[in-house]
């Protein structure tokens, strides 16, 4: 958040707008309270030195109910604004975190995956830290913005000598509040993103613990190094993320001391020149006394913006990067190819896909780069071409959940950014490279695409995926509970379930990438054998593959290519073989 109160909080938060009317109004109350008590206060204490006669308690009855008064209503606005903070606090990060996350499953596939990190740790626990902002930092800033003019105001008019040493060095905290906190916000974001690779690292690493306890390289690192081994690197990463958050501390407390001291010298001026006067006969007691109680007040409010401007800067940056996903610069391409076009009525779809100079720009270039095709329902296409040439994404575009930079896809003659998204996935049946499998039973997986044709289907699909052998050796079959990503299931079986989902699901158009990805050569042989009946049955199957059995089913081959840079793209190749549109005959590319 680069502003003390940014905008954009209050515009996503609506408890945050509630919170902040609600301690404006009791940031009033206190500021009232304190230049009343001090008044009352100083008439007492100056009338019982000043006017022997009145030394007894009834005689100042008045002022002293008054002062109890106003430090109970002080008291009681600030423990009542506590509170509303503290329940703000969670409601704000509730909103923050729903949006955030809302916003974060409407991103296009490519920028999620290079931005899950990011996310989780952002809505895991960076944006606790707006607690610390709401309950301590902005009513603290409420404070600074009304008790410093008011009580100034209320000094210089009863001793114009101390409010101008005041108005003189009241501006020395702010500067250093700006210098320290600009050094502060630097070591924030610095512990945030580390605290995201970090996490990034740990997730790779765990990931990866299965293959390691395969290969029995979990306990120990290369070479009996045991600094490198799993326990070994995560002790590392948990040590480096504890050296960055005890430097962040270190400033934090330094910082404090110093704008204490600094205020604390301030106030010790303002006392010596009331002293030195008194002394001297220049000013009354009344005035002097008044001056002196007011003079802390003046300062409290700016060292506490100062104190707890670091409790709220873990939370400040994760609000910024929340921010950044719930609100995309000008510059950031469009999430979805489907948001902004106006959306038809229903219709009947035939499965023509028709890709023309289809250009996604990627790293290093285009990929795909000018891909055409022509995919016709009754047959199967394969979509080939080296790792990272853009076969993936093509399937993307095919789908609509990203935006080409050039080219477009037509669904029957319509593109597909005018099509509804509801109506177009309904027709789908998609098979990503890492399907998806969610924590609950086999059966509310398979489902996951909606309702199934029949338990005929579900059979077949079992069969020609051969899933029917694993629900065989499983005690409980379809009731059968699974983790996050189907743990609990081997990967061929993971890929045996996304396949029998796929096929059991009443689609007319499939999309699969590398559908035969971890299956044995007799199990692909029959989920292909599958493919091909559901395109003679009239669907429209597109499969992403390397393989030569698979390529051996195709009744029309893409090759994908990709450039290697922008400046060379007009220059290279065209990605697309001459005879693409038309079909290419499959053995051409299997003797290749």
């Amino acid at each position: 958040m680069a502003r003390p109160v940014d905008p954009r909080l209050w515009r996503h938060a609506r408890s945050a707008r509630r919170y902040l009317g609600l301690s404006v109004g009791l940031s009033l109350v206190t500021t009232g309270c304190i230049v009343i008590g001090a008044l009352a206060l100083a008439r007492v204490l100056a009338g019982v030195i000043t006017e022997p006669d009145h030394r007894r308690i009834d005689s100042w009855t008045v002022e002293l109910v008054v002062f109890a008064l106003a430090v109970g209503c002080r008291v009681a606005a600030t423990w009542w604004q506590s509170r509303l903070a503290h329940r703000a606090g969670a409601q704000v990060v509730a909103e923050l975190e729903t949006a955030a996350l809302d916003a974060g499953a409407h991103l296009p596939p490519r920028e999620l995956e290079s931005r899950r990190t990011e996310l989780a740790v952002v809505v895991g626990s960076g944006l606790s830290g707006l607690r610390a902002y709401l309950a301590g930092y902005l009513p603290a800033l409420i404070l600074t913005a009304l008790v410093p003019p008011v009580v100034l105001a209320v000094i210089a008019v009863h001793d114009w000598v101390s409010g101008a040493i005041i108005f003189v060095t009241l501006p020395l905290i702010p500067i250093f509040m700006i210098l320290i906190g600009l050094l502060t916000q630097g070591k924030s974001a610095d512990t945030l993103a580390a605290t995201t690779r970090l996490s990034d690292q740990l997730l790779d690493l765990f990931a990866g613990m299965p293959t390691l306890r395969a290969l029995g390289r979990e306990t120990a690192g290369a070479a009996g190094d045991s600094s490198r081994s799993m326990a070994g690197r995560v002790r590392e990463l948990g040590d480096v993320l504890h050296r960055r958050t005890m430097s962040a501390l270190r400033l934090a407390f330094l910082s404090s001391m110093v704008l204490e001291m600094l205020a604390t010298l301030c106030v010790a001026l303002v006392a010596v020149s009331i002293g030195m006067r008194l002394v001297f006969g220049h000013m009354g007691l009344y005035a002097g006394l008044l001056a002196l109680i007011l003079a802390p007040e003046v300062y409290l409010p700016l060292r506490a913006v100062g104190e707890r401007f670091h409790a709220a800067q873990d939370g400040m940056a994760a609000a910024e990067r929340a921010f950044a996903i719930i609100e995309p610069g000008p510059d950031a391409p469009d999430r979805s190819g489907v948001a902004a076009a106006p959306l038809p009525v229903r219709r009947n779809m035939h499965g023509h896909i028709d890709i023309r100079n289809l250009s996604v720009r990627a790293r290093d270039g285009y990929a795909p780069d000018r891909l055409s095709a022509d995919i016709r329902p009754g047959r199967v296409t394969v979509l080939t071409g080296p790792n990272g040439c853009g076969k993936s994404t093509a399937l993307q575009a095919i789908l609509g959940l990203l935006t080409p930079d050039s080219g477009t896809v037509l669904v029957d003659d319509t593109p597909v950014p005018d099509l509804d998204p509801d109506d177009w996935w309904s027709y789908l049946a998609w098979l990503p490279q890492r399907p998806v499998l969610l924590p609950g039973t086999l059966r509310e997986n398979l489902e996951l695409l909606g309702p199934l044709a029949g338990p005929g289907e579900i059979e077949t699909a079992c069969a020609a995926t051969g899933f029917d052998a694993v629900l065989a050796d499983l005690p409980d079959g379809w009731g059968t509970r699974v983790g996050a990503g189907g743990l609990g299931l081997s990967l061929g079986q993971r890929q045996r379930l996304a396949l029998t989902r796929t096929l059991a699901a009443p689609r007319s158009i499939l999309l699969l990438d590398e559908p035969t990805a971890h299956l044995d050569d007799a199990s692909e042989a029959k989920v292909l054998a599958a493919l091909v009946a559901r395109a003679r049955e009239g669907a429209t199957v597109v499969v992403v593959a390397h393989r030569p059995s698979v390529l051996a089913i195709a009744d029309h081959i893409v090759e994908v290519r990709a450039t290697a840079t922008a400046d060379n793209a007009a220059d290279a190749p065209c990605d697309v073989s001459p005879g693409m549109t038309s079909g290419q005959d499959p053995e051409e590319v299997l003797a290749r």
